[in-house]
C-alpha cells in the first residue's frame, strides 16, 4: 500500500514549511515527510551539531504519529540541581535518572563534553555483546601494548588467548586496558574499525556529543562524551544479562594462556569501592554495580546501577570528581536524592 498520494503532497509541502519555520534541520524535514504511514520507524543520521534528538511529528489530515527518539528515555536540556543539600562542589557534572517514570532527578552540566577515562568500556562492552559471542577465543597480537605510564594492565603478550566471556569480565571488573584492545581488534578485525563501530553505535543510541578514539579511554583530546551520553550508553549495556552479571562482581579469577598453551592466572578484585566495602550506600538503596573510569585529565568518575527498596532502577553518572574520596561521597549524596 502506497502512503503517499498526490493529493497528499500538498498537505506535505505545507508541513516542511511549518517544521522549518520551527527550526528544524532541513535533513531531517525531508526524512520526515518522506512517509506518511502510521508506526513506520524512520531512520535518522544524527550529527553531534544538531541540537534537536527527539520528535513528535503529527499529520492532523491523516492523524499519523512519528514515534519521538527519546520515548522511554530520561530527558533534560538545562542543570536540575535545586536541592542544595547535594553537594557536587567537587565534581565538573553529575546526573541522576529514574529509569521506571523517565525523571531525571539532578542534572549538573550533563551536556558538557568531558573525558570519560575508563566509563569508555561500557561502550566496549555494548560492541562486544552485539558483534561476539561469549565463548569464542580472542588471540592477542602486538596490537595489545599499551605505553601509556600507570594505565592498568593484566599483563597481555602476543599470542595469548583467552574468552570473551572472560575479557569483557577483565575489562568490566578490573578495567584493563590490555584487555579492551584485545577485546577491539578480535570483534572488529582491526582497532581502528572497532572504533568506528563504537562511534556508530553511539550515534545510534543518540549519543551525538560522544567521540571515541580508542576502546579504553586512554587520554586524547578528541576522545570525549558527556554524562547524558554515558547514561544513554549505560542504559543501553544493562539490557544484556552478561553485563548486570559482570557490574555486580566483587572479583574474578580465572586463567587464560600464553602462545605455549601455558596457563597465565588472574585474581583482581574489582575497582569499585561500593562493591569492595569501602564505602556504603544510603539506606533502601542496593547498589547493583557500575564502572569506575580515573586519568589525570578526566578526574575520578564514576556510573552505577541501583534500586530502590522497591526494585525500582536508577543511573547515576559523575564525572571529573577532585578525587576518590570526593567521588564516593558526592555519589552517595547523589543516592539520597532517590527517596526525596
Amino acid at each position: 500500500m502506497k502512503c503517499i498520494n498526490n493529493n497528499k503532497r500538498k498537505t506535505l509541502s505545507h508541513t516542511k514549511r511549518f517544521l522549518l519555520a520551527k527550526g528544524l534541520p532541513l535533513a531531517i524535514i525531508s526524512m520526515l515527510c518522506m512517509s506518511g504511514c502510521g508506526n513506520t520507524p524512520f531512520e535518522m543520521a544524527y550529527e553531534a551539531n544538531y541540537d534537536v534528538s527527539s520528535f513528535n511529528v503529527v499529520s492532523r489530515q491523516e492523524k499519523r504519529t512519528a514515534t519521538p527518539f527519546a520515548n522511554g528515555l530520561c530527558v533534560a536540556v538545562n542543570d536540575i540541581t535545586d536541592d542544595e543539600s547535594v553537594d557536587m562542589s567537587q565534581a565538573e557534572a553529575a546526573a541522576l535518572f529514574a529509569l521506571d517514570d523517565q525523571r531525571v532527578l539532578y542534572a549538573k552540566n550533563i551536556h558538557e563534553r568531558l573525558y570519560p577515562a575508563s566509563l569508555t568500556k561500557v561502550m566496549t562492552a555494548i560492541v562486544a555483546l552485539e558483534n561476539g559471542q561469549l565463548g569464542q577465543t580472542l588471540t592477542a597480537t602486538n596490537a595489545v601494548n599499551v605505553t601509556e605510564s600507570g594505565a592498568v594492565l593484566c599483563g597481555l603478550k602476543s599470542g595469548d588467548t583467552m574468552t570473551l566471556d572472560q575479557a569483557l569480565r577483565i575489562l568490566l571488573v578490573y578495567s584493563s586496558n590490555d584487555v579492551a584492545l584485545l577485546i577491539a581488534e578480535n570483534i572488529g578485525g582491526s582497532v581502528e574499525h572497532f572504533i568506528e563501530m563504537m562511534n556508530e553505535k553511539a550515534r545510534a543510541l543518540g549519543a551525538t556529543n560522544t567521540n571515541f578514539t580508542n576502546p579504553n579511554g586512554l587520554p586524547d583530546e578528541n576522545h570525549y562524551t558527556t554524562a547524558y551520553d554515558l547514561y544513554l550508553m549505560f542504559n543501553e549495556a544493562i539490557k544484556y544479562d552478561t553485563f548486570n552479571e559482570i557490574i555486580h562482581m566483587s572479583n574474578y579469577q580465572t586463567v587464560f594462556y600464553d602462545a605455549a598453551g601455558k596457563e597465565k592466572e588472574f585474581n583482581k578484585a574489582t575497582t569499585n569501592l561500593f562493591l569492595r566495602g569501602d564505602y556504603t550506600a544510603p539506606a533502601n538503596v542496593t547498589i547493583i554495580g557500575g564502572k569506575t573510569g580515573t586519568t589525570n585529565a578526566a578526574g575520578n568518575c564514576l556510573m552505577l546501577l541501583s534500586r530502590d527498596e522497591n526494585g525500582a532502577p536508577y543511573i547515576s553518572v559523575i564525572l571529573r570528581a577532585k578525587g576518590s574520596e570526593a567521588l564516593y561521597t558526592q555519589m552517595k549524596d547523589l543516592l539520597e536524592e532517590i527517596h526525596k
